[in-house]
């Protein structure tokens, strides 16, 4: 399968960071694991590792 962005490098295995927004907070979380475009360094998350993040950002805004 190739990238849906351009087209020519190949996802696969690999870890990101992911700074979510809400408001004035900015949340950073590093390490996270994704499907990374070999070629322009796009990445998809799969469904439950978007939950999960979107959990603890949820959290960590709630407890300042």
């Amino acid at each position: 399968m190739h990238c849906v962005i351009c087209k020519q490098g190949e996802p696969g295995p690999g870890r990101v960071t992911v700074t979510p927004e809400r408001g004035e907070a900015v949340i950073v979380f590093k390490g996270v694991p994704a499907q990374v475009c070999e070629t322009c360094g796009e990445y998809h998350l799969d469904e439950a590792v978007s939950a999960e993040l979107l959990r603890r950002a949820e959290e960590a805004v709630q407890h300042g």
